[in-house]
């Protein structure tokens, strides 16, 4: 099971139906993916809830003047196709305007801290 493709399309459907916030299942990878959005500004929080043995994230969804902040997400690197990246073919979304996140030996990062620290990995996912 694709659990960052199943965690992408239910913020995508949360978006969608223009809900306030999101829970999910957590992981460490979830929550550091969550944390790249916030800190870039596409999401307002990420909250860890304890309350079941895995234990949730709860997304607070950003909108402004009732657009989402989110435009669009989309799955790269697949469980059947996995999709790297050398450290100088970092790919650019949106010629900028959105942001890679990548999968590194040092941890996961936009595709911009990737450039700064000279580091290729898999790439998780593009929003813009």
């Amino acid at each position: 099971m694709d659990t960052i493709g199943d965690f992408l399309t239910r913020v995508r459907n949360a978006i969608k139906a223009r809900h306030q916030y999101v829970i999910v299942p957590a992981s460490n990878l979830k929550l550091a993916i969550s944390t790249i959005l916030q800190d870039q500004g596409y999401i307002e929080s990420v909250e860890r809830i304890e309350n079941t043995r895995q234990g949730e994230l709860r997304i607070t969804l950003k909108y402004k003047d009732g657009m989402p902040a989110i435009m669009g997400l989309r799955r790269i690197s697949t469980p059947g196709l996995r999709r790297y990246s050398k450290a100088n073919e970092t790919p650019r979304v949106l010629s900028g305007l959105g942001i890679a996140i990548i999968s590194t030996p040092r941890g996961v990062m936009s595709d911009k801290q990737a450039r700064q620290l000279n580091v290729g990995g898999e790439i998780l996912c593009y929003v813009w």
